[in-house]
């Protein structure tokens, strides 16, 4: 069994969405405890900021690919070079964990034991955003997810939410961790506010439900900004309407836009943790999120809710914080407070605990949200 100090670690991260970030933050706090980390990016060519970003993480070693994911269009073929190239990468290295950000590479053969993390599904994502069930089309999606889940050793998410979707939509019964993602506070801090409402997120993705912003924007007394991109990784564009767009920025920039906002304005239709909403609590901003089970996980009493469809609770309470100013404090205070858990110490602290129990052969039992978060 490695000790924690010389612990390899191979971890696969879509450069396309979220995870990248996340495992990002992950590989950095992992390396402080000595734990090295190579990162197999794919889903897209690495961006010049994102290959920078890698190349500022102590100790990260990153291996670039642009194979198709399996929640893609037409992606079959990406995925089974994607697969055979991580094997490659498996015989080669010899990590001692696979942790796996992917569903489909969880089905094949590797020297590693593999754990495999849920952040998002398009099965629960369809759900959610279009209120139906998946078509058959996405019949070999939903396989090829089974398989990954099925063959993985442990399987984790960032939310029981997301792991009961898990049991939902792929019929899958083995127990699962619950790995909260974690954001550091030195990079989001809390800066002298205007008034102003922000929110961030692709505007082409309705899961995001960035329309209902746009749709109350017109008649906030503050004006109303989102960051992210119009670009579809498949084509096409998605303009902002009635909302005044900063684009996609990096972190950094991002991080100034959220110390100078008030309030933080997510009425998500399905966001399986809220990485976007973490950042901001921890710049001090109230939160006003979409009403769903994995945001009241996460955020419990720190933050205001909608019905994501609800355009007029939406305004009414983004006008009740404008109006009024102890109160829109106030839940800043609580929502930074909050977000001050979610630390990326005890994000590590909570992976390295599942890496320990895959390198014994051991499947830990599950953990609630609270206890995980919350490791000292």
């Amino acid at each position: 069994m490695a000790a924690e100090s010389d612990l390899h670690v191979l971890m696969t991260a879509d450069c396309v969405g979220g995870v990248w970030t996340h495992a990002l933050e992950l590989a950095a706090a992992l390396g402080t405890r000595g734990v090295r980390v190579t990162l197999a990016s794919m889903g897209a060519p690495l961006a010049p900021l994102q290959r920078a970003q890698a190349a500022s993480v102590a100790g990260l070693a990153l291996r670039e690919s642009s194979f198709r994911l399996e929640w893609m269009d037409d992606p079959w073929n990406g995925v089974r070079a994607a697969g055979a190239w991580l094997q490659e990468l498996d015989d080669s290295l010899r990590p001692d964990v696979l942790h796996l950000n992917q569903f489909a590479f969880g089905a094949l053969d590797f020297h590693a034991p593999k754990l495999v993390v849920a952040h998002s599904c398009v099965l629960s994502w369809w759900r959610a955003v279009r209120g139906s069930a998946l078509p058959a089309a996405f019949g070999r999606y939903r396989q090829a997810v089974s398989e990954g889940l099925a063959g993985a050793a442990q399987v984790a998410a960032p939310t029981r939410a997301m792991l009961a979707s898990l049991a939902l939509d792929y019929g899958h019964s083995r127990p699962g961790l619950v790995l909260p993602n974690g954001r550091d506070p030195e990079t989001f801090r809390p800066g002298p506010k205007l008034p102003l409402v922000l929110s961030a997120g692709r505007m082409w993705d309705e899961a995001k439900n960035l329309s209902a912003l746009e749709a109350v924007a017109p008649r906030l007394r503050w004006p109303t900004y989102v960051a992210g991109a119009t670009s579809h990784p498949s084509g096409g564009r998605r303009e902002a309407r009635c909302v005044r767009l900063l684009g996609e920025l990096s972190p950094e920039a991002l991080a100034a836009q959220l110390a100078r906002a008030s309030i933080y304005a997510l009425p998500a239709r399905y966001e399986p943790f809220g990485q976007s909403a973490l950042e901001a609590a921890l710049c001090g901003c109230a939160l006003v999120l979409g009403d769903i089970p994995s945001l009241r996980e996460v955020w419990g009493p720190a933050a205001l809710y909608v019905p994501p469809d609800d355009h007029d609770a939406l305004h009414a309470v983004l006008s009740r914080l404008i109006a009024q100013p102890a109160l829109c404090a106030g839940m800043a205070q609580k929502a930074r407070a909050r977000a001050l858990r979610f630390t990326p110490q005890r994000m590590a602290d909570a992976y390295l605990r599942a890496y320990r129990n895959l390198w014994g052969g051991a499947v830990p039992r599950p953990a609630p949200l609270e206890e995980l978060s919350c490791v000292s």
